[in-house]
């Protein structure tokens, strides 16, 4: 029985085992499992590999994007220049190459809502998911700004220094924290919702549930809204692609 899985902590909720059953069920592809490594720390991953037999490959969440890449072999040219991994396929010979399909998933569910008043961007949150979002915005042009809870390098706004006029100007905003994720459905980023005009898209990376707070506040304000639900299926189907497995 082949292997794939998706490491991370805390990820009974995960998306990724349910999608790949379901597309094994539907596509008749047998001899094949998908299952969940959830591990406490990074230093657990080693013990994963070494005694998962017939592992072909692994999805990577939250929190060990980053951290899981010096434990790689190889780093795949995009996925370096990102500085995260979300995608590993395990080689015939054994050897860990790290992917990033991400920023794929991202950029194919965010070109259809581009219009040209959508000339920059917030990126809330300055995670492993981040990153691939600022690789996506790089590659269509967009300009963008992290905001933080803290100052740091790279991050042009804290929540606190961020004003209404700000968020007007910037006519995307896109939410890479994990606020509002089920069950903790009302928390949102604190962010002035009042400068959201009916030009901006709101493009929240959590699924579930279906519309978060932040998505909720957009709406009201008449902005188009989209949650990571496809960017998920769209990351999913290229990491399967990576992995090529008949």
């Amino acid at each position: 029985m082949r292997k794939l899985g998706l490491l991370g902590k805390d990820i009974s909720y995960s998306f990724s085992k349910t999608y790949f059953k379901k597309k094994f069920e539907d596509e008749n592809i047998e001899n094949i499992s998908y299952e969940n490594f959830d591990i406490k720390s990074i230093n657990l991953f080693p013990s994963v590999i070494k005694t998962t037999e017939d592992l072909k490959g692994l999805n990577v969440t939250i929190p060990y994007k980053q951290e899981v890449m010096p434990y790689l072999d190889k780093v795949k040219k995009i996925a370096k220049n990102i500085g995260a991994v979300n995608t590993i396929k395990v080689t015939k010979k054994g050897k860990l190459i790290g992917y990033n399909t991400d920023y794929y998933g991202f950029s194919k569910s965010l070109e259809p809502l581009l219009k040209p008043y959508h000339m920059s961007a917030l990126i809330l949150g300055t995670g492993g998911a981040s990153k691939a979002v600022a690789y996506s915005l790089k590659k269509l042009d967009i300009p963008y700004h992290y905001v933080s809870r803290k100052n740091s390098d790279g991050v042009s706004y804290t929540y606190e220094t961020l004003t209404e006029s700000i968020v007007k100007q910037h006519k995307l905003i896109i939410n890479c924290t994990p606020l509002g994720t089920f069950p903790n459905i009302n928390d949102c980023p604190d962010i002035p919702y009042g400068g959201i005009t009916n030009h901006h898209i709101l493009f929240d990376l959590i699924y579930n549930p279906e519309e978060t707070t932040f998505l909720k506040y957009g709406k009201e304000k008449g902005a188009t809204t989209k949650n990571g639900f496809r960017m998920l299926e769209l990351q999913a189907e290229k990491s399967w692609s990576i992995w090529k497995l008949d």
